[in-house]
């Protein structure tokens, strides 16, 4: 049985979001341990504030304070903490009603097991040491069994108001190439590009998907295409990429393997980035030990005419 091929594979970036009155007075408040809610029209609080009454679509803006002290609603333990949870040993997720509140809070709470959790419960805040202004200012709920916390009497006006937050987004994932992919992988070990032909309209796909995705008919017929190609089309990268060891600016392009009916993306070298062209003659550039090209460069052949390439712009 040939070998499954697969790859861990991280998608991350920080998504940057600016923040209205209602937010940034919030996360303001967590920053001074201070809990605020928003008050709607027919008297209700709800914790955490949004900016529009999720019943009416009526405007909200009228700030109060609540307790950091509540009743937990429902819960659900968690025997496995995950990366960038808030805690690193089994919890509970709860949802708590604050006091003065008429919403629950989803948050960690710190519990020894699940024997010790029950909805019902009182617990309050513990606060994060550091504060900055986002939700993990609340480093997690614990149980407690006292009365309502005294409140602040906070306006929701601070100094030094937040404004915008970094929400840093990751996507953790394994991936399988597939029967199509693996052939093509492999044979890119050897130094080939093999694609497959659609048995339909005869066209060849490099990367092969083992579908023809015009036709919708499964391949299997694999055809060896290229070492060298034709650059269609092209783009010149300015803004260096994180852990990308290339000098900036570099020429990223299409390019049309000979016999293949489908451009792939490559990195253009060996040439000033200002003198790269559509309709490039280009050959790939390996390096020892290398699985796939690390570039293309030109092969000193004149330019494709565009009649040769225009369908695979």
């Amino acid at each position: 049985m040939p070998e499954v091929l697969k790859a861990p594979l991280v998608v991350e970036f920080p998504f940057t979001r600016s923040l209205g009155p209602v937010q940034s007075a919030f996360l303001t408040g967590l920053r001074e341990r201070v809990v605020l809610g928003v008050k709607t029209g027919d008297g209700r609080t709800l914790v955490p504030p949004v900016e529009y009454d999720p019943v009416t679509s009526e405007e909200l803006g009228e700030l109060v304070e609540v307790a950091s002290t509540g009743t937990v609603s429902t819960w659900a333990w968690n025997h496995e903490p995950r990366r960038g949870q808030p805690l690193d040993t089994p919890f509970a997720w709860v949802l708590v009603r604050l006091d003065g509140a008429d919403t629950g809070l989803l948050h960690a709470l710190d519990a020894p097991g699940p024997e010790a959790v029950h909805t019902g419960m009182r617990v309050r805040v513990r606060w994060a040491e550091e504060r900055s202004g986002a939700i993990t200012d609340i480093a997690c709920f614990e149980p407690y069994e006292g009365g309502g916390a005294e409140l602040t009497g906070s306006d929701g006006r601070f100094e030094e108001m937040v404004t915008g937050i970094v929400a840093p987004a990751r996507l953790d994932y394994t991936y399988s190439p597939g029967r199509a992919q693996s052939g093509y992988i492999n044979a890119l070990s050897d130094r080939r590009a093999v694609g497959e032909r659609c048995p339909s309209c005869r066209k060849v796909y490099v990367p092969p998907r083992g579908a023809c995705p015009t036709c919708g008919v499964a391949t299997s017929e694999q055809v060896e295409v290229g070492p060298r190609g034709t650059l269609t089309t092209y783009c010149i990268v300015n803004i260096k990429a994180k852990n990308l060891d290339i000098e900036v600016p570099y020429v990223y392009g299409h390019i049309a393997l000979d016999g293949a009916d489908l451009a792939l993306h490559g990195r253009i070298g060996g040439i000033p980035y200002d003198q790269v062209r559509m309709g490039l003659r280009v050959e790939p550039v390996w390096t020892d030990g290398g699985r796939y090209p690390d570039h293309y460069r030109p092969t000193g052949e004149p330019d494709a005419d565009y009649d040769t390439y225009k369908e695979l712009v």
